[in-house]
């Protein structure tokens, strides 16, 4: 499911109009992704968490040419599956 086909599915499901819709996921989106860039971690009950991993810069490999690079420190999103989720998407 890609954002647009969440907006249509909100939509339908709260009987909403599409903009009105495409305002409520905007929303919860561009609020997750500030808490994120401010350090804070975003948790979804029954769903999972977001937070922000940082990576240490390392040496190393061009795979083409074998050259040595060196590769800055970052920071990154992380998602970690909660338990609830989990358990309904194993259903093997």
């Amino acid at each position: 499911m890609n954002k647009s086909q969440l907006i249509e599915a909100l939509a339908k499901e709260e009987d909403l109009a599409l903009k009105k819709a495409e305002e409520v996921v905007n929303t919860v989106f561009g609020d997750m992704e500030k808490a994120l860039a401010n350090g804070e971690r975003v948790e979804i009950r029954g769903f999972g968490s977001f937070k922000i991993k940082n990576y240490e810069g390392y040496q190393g490999r061009n795979p083409k040419t074998g050259e040595i690079i060196n590769v800055a420190p970052k920071k990154l999103p992380f998602f970690k599956v909660g338990k609830e989720l989990k358990e309904r998407v194993d259903i093997s």
